[in-house]
């Protein structure tokens, strides 16, 4: 786990992000859309990651009550579910793969 502070200027390069449970914090609304209530906040930048993978457990908004893009976006896919169940079974698809 990471601060942000330490880790976004790492994302660019990383193949893939687990967000485990976030909403408002890797909203990429807070820095590109200006006129929403979040702009300026200081978020993880997740999106800017090859590939995103987003474990919650519904389809339900954050504190903010905003819509997230960053769960629409192409490269981001959702797992809902137990936080904990969806790793063990995401661990598991990826030692089968390797």
């Amino acid at each position: 786990m990471y601060e942000l502070e330490q880790i976004n200027a790492d994302l660019p390069s990383t193949d893939v992000a687990v967000v485990i449970g976030a909403n408002d914090v890797v909203n990429p609304d807070a820095r590109d859309n200006p006129r929403s209530p979040i702009a300026g906040m200081p978020i993880i930048e997740a999106d800017r990651a090859s590939s995103v993978v987003v474990l919650k457990r519904g389809q339900g908004k954050g504190f903010s009550g905003l819509e997230n893009p960053l769960f629409f976006k192409p490269n981001t896919g959702m797992l809902y579910g137990d936080a904990k169940n969806s790793l063990v079974q995401l661990s598991q698809s990826v030692q089968k793969v390797h």
